[in-house]
């Protein structure tokens, strides 16, 4: 039976806060670029053009084919050389955490991507052709008319893809980044309580799934009233 010790959590809290800033960081940010990058997607692929609707076909198909964690590695090996090949940085800095971003939003865009295709698909035609007659562009109907009513109806499948995104964060753990999760390995590994600290992490993980999947299911009954 193994004996449990939890005495290394309440010393560690401040150490594991800095590891949860780290995972929400990346959270946030993959969140509002993958949103903004996804819509482009979205109306690229919806768009009369052969070239850039093949285009966002192809970015969409590649990213959602591949394994989340391959896209982690190629990011962390290409990234940081191209970065400071440009920049100008020096080797010594670690610029983990800015691959680790890029990464999470370029692979989270293109699930953002459809989703948000299908919200655009879903406002009647109607919309867009009234605007249309009213003399409005393509990208004009689409910012003033369409996407705000599409955008009301997919908040809540846009919430919950951020949540899974926030489980995935865990997955920069194979790069050495210091999230949340890292570092209560970290600290278990130091302290010899492994299996305590994991267990802590996923308690921790637990909860805040928990708490956000309830404020989309309410979001979702006040959207469907």
């Amino acid at each position: 039976m193994h004996h449990f010790n939890w005495t290394s959590i309440p010393v560690s809290l401040h150490v594991l806060w800095q590891g949860a800033i780290v995972t929400f960081e990346i959270t946030a940010f993959a969140i509002v670029v993958g949103i903004v990058w996804g819509t482009i997607l979205a109306l690229l692929r919806l768009s009369g053009s052969r070239l850039l609707s093949g285009f966002a076909a192809v970015y969409v198909t590649l990213f959602r084919s591949i394994p989340l964690v391959m896209v982690l590695l190629w990011f962390f090996l290409i990234v940081p050389q191209f970065l400071q090949s440009v920049l100008g940085l020096s080797p010594n800095i670690d610029i983990r955490f800015a691959s680790a971003m890029i990464a999470f939003a370029l692979f989270e865009a293109a699930y953002y991507s459809e989703i948000i295709r299908a919200g655009v698909q879903s406002v009647a035609r109607g919309q867009a052709q009234a605007a249309s007659a009213l003399g409005m562009t393509y990208l004009q109907s689409m910012r003033l008319v369409v996407l705000p009513q599409a955008f009301k109806a997919m908040v809540p499948l846009l919430l919950t893809q951020g949540i899974v995104l926030f489980q995935d964060t865990s997955l920069v753990y194979v790069i050495g980044l210091a999230d949340f999760f890292r570092t209560a390995t970290n600290v278990g590994d130091r302290d010899g309580t492994t299996v305590e600290m994991v267990l802590f992490a996923g308690a921790c993980y637990f909860v805040v799934c928990v708490v956000a999947s309830t404020l989309v299911k309410r979001m979702q009954k006040r959207y469907a009233r």
